[in-house]
């Protein structure tokens, strides 16, 4: 009698290599995610600027760090922690978070990024890049022989 060996997650390490590809190909956004808080973020634009703005209640600005790669990937990350006084509480319920934060995005190609606003006031980071104007297509005038 022949036995068979049949396994059930044989090449599944792979699918997920390939759906992670395929999702990343499509969503071209928040690569990074990281730590114990997480802001939430909203990404908009208009005609002439894309806008990121990010929730970040309870941090003060020098906890803040804003940072663009040569990548095009810019990274917003800081701290946000329990005052002194908090820490020595004994807490019956505590639903806010603490801890580090990192969140990256990648920016898309029309973006200029030698301009790039950020302002920070009432818990709100706004970051401001401006569109780059597109460049007319280039026309080549050919001579007629």
């Amino acid at each position: 009698m022949t036995t068979l060996r049949f396994d059930p997650f044989r090449g599944f390490e792979q699918m997920l290599r390939k759906i992670n590809e395929v999702a990343g190909e499509i969503e071209r956004g928040v690569t990074v995610e990281t730590g114990g808080y997480n802001p939430r973020i909203d990404i908009f634009e208009d005609n002439s600027n894309v806008y990121i703005v990010a929730e970040i209640a309870g941090i003060p600005k020098e906890k803040v760090n804003v940072k663009l790669t040569e990548d095009r990937i810019l990274m917003i990350s800081g701290t946000k922690e329990r005052s002194e006084g908090e820490k020595e509480k004994t807490y019956l319920r505590s639903e806010r978070n603490f801890g580090e934060f990192s969140r990256s995005f990648v920016l898309p190609e029309n973006l200029d990024l030698s301009a790039v606003k950020a302002n920070y006031r009432d818990g709100v980071l706004e970051i401001t890049i401006a569109k780059k104007q597109p460049e007319p297509p280039k026309e080549i005038e050919i001579a007629i022989s």
